[in-house]
């Protein structure tokens, strides 16, 4: 099949990591593979590099942005509708708000002088553009063009039964197909045993004690993400723990915030920020810290989780999206979004209980193996490609 793939921004991300990893072997299936997606601005880095030596091949669109600017989107349209015109593709399939939309329109149009058939249209869900959090107005708009853009949709594809529940709720393709394909990790540097030297070196780097249980959250440093209640939860876990150690994985434009929040708590010793990691590093990340922390008020399922879980290590997460479907009381803890006196108490059991980390530790790598694994994804992926290229949508 001839298929086309369109996202938004190549930048360090969930959506970005299953959108390549599934480029790449629907590409080594025998797949004619474009990528389509927009320039990687802002800073959360930027995972072009993945795309050099594959088979499949990258366009950049550069008028393509995450924010709404109204010219570029008009150009950056025009542009993927030429493009798809001259690739003539059997499936459009697309990813994130503003490549969603701005895909999925062009595809539509793609019908009498512009191509002889109209390619079916897929959309992936990795989360909602519109939110419980937003301004209300800015809730219905999104909302709107959603529903529209979802008219013109021939299959969803979920990375959590969650997200397939909230978009139906809200009035988006009722009546049309949804499947959940859990969000592909590249395994195998999870579930390899990382050697004590390299993990010791590690904690070495950060200045974190030997002794120390490190509780590491892997997140944007920006609203929604939590890192505030994970800050207040400190305040008395500091106190109970003297060989406890917070370690903040990301960027973001609320690092001075919250490194102003901690100095005022008188924590610095008990934070430590390594800024950007490449993915690649993420797994010794991982392995060399006890527990994860995942505190975000908002996500299609947090792909930090299933990593984590992979590494046999147990997660502690908000109950929100699609965190449910991964962590339950044998992998982990799930606590009511912004209750920190859940969280001090979840954090408190799993600190204290070496015993307790490790056996939720093992259980949870066993239960999230096949389920993650990048071959599971993309044949859920592909079989809805042949659905709809066999029934000619």
């Amino acid at each position: 099949m001839k298929i086309v793939h369109i996202i938004t921004r190549l930048i360090l991300g969930g959506a970005q990591e299953n959108t390549l990893i599934t480029c790449k072997l629907l590409a080594e299936r025998g797949h004619e593979v474009t990528l389509i997606t927009g320039p990687a601005l802002g800073p959360e880095g930027q995972l072009f590099d993945q795309t050099r030596g594959q088979k499949y091949r990258t366009i950049v669109v550069d008028e393509m942005r995450r924010a709404i600017e109204p010219v570029k989107d008009a150009i950056s349209y025009r542009k993927i509708k030429r493009l798809l015109c001259e690739i003539q593709p059997d499936i459009v399939h697309t990813h994130s708000a503003k490549a969603g939309i701005v895909g999925r329109f062009a595809a539509s149009s793609l019908k009498g002088r512009w191509a002889p058939n109209r390619p079916a249209i897929v959309h992936g869900i990795h989360g909602l553009s519109f939110h419980r959090y937003q301004n209300p107005w800015i809730n219905r708009f999104y909302i709107a063009i959603e529903r529209a853009t979802g008219r013109r949709t021939d299959y969803f594809i979920s990375v959590a039964d969650a997200m397939t529940e909230q978009n139906r709720a809200a009035g988006i393709g009722v009546d049309k197909p949804h499947v959940t394909a859990y969000s592909a990790i590249d395994e195998k540097n999870f579930l390899t045993p990382i050697p004590e030297r390299e993990r010791a070196a590690f904690r070495r780097k950060h200045d974190i004690p030997g002794n120390a249980v490190v509780l590491v959250t892997i997140a944007r440093l920006f609203m929604l993400k939590g890192h505030d209640y994970i800050i207040e939860s400190a305040k008395e876990l500091a106190k109970r723990f003297d060989n406890v150690i917070w370690l903040f994985v990301g960027d973001g434009k609320l690092a001075d915030t919250y490194k102003q929040q901690i100095r005022d708590l008188g924590l610095e010793d008990r934070f430590r920020f390594t800024g950007l990691m490449p993915p690649d590093q993420i797994p010794l990340t991982i392995q060399s810290s006890e527990i994860l922390v995942h505190c975000s008020l908002r996500e299609g399922l947090a792909r930090t989780l299933p990593q984590a879980m992979l590494c046999a290590r147990p997660a502690i997460s908000f109950d929100v999206d699609g965190a449910r479907e991964v962590v339950n009381p044998n992998t982990g803890r799930l606590v009511e979004p912004k209750n920190v006196l859940q969280l001090i108490e979840a954090c408190a059991e799993l600190i204290q209980d070496r015993a307790l980390r490790e056996r939720l530790g093992a259980a949870a790598q066993e239960s999230v193996k096949t389920k993650f694994a990048p071959d599971t994804m993309v044949d859920v992926i592909e079989g809805v490609y042949r659905s709809l290229v066999r029934d000619g949508v």
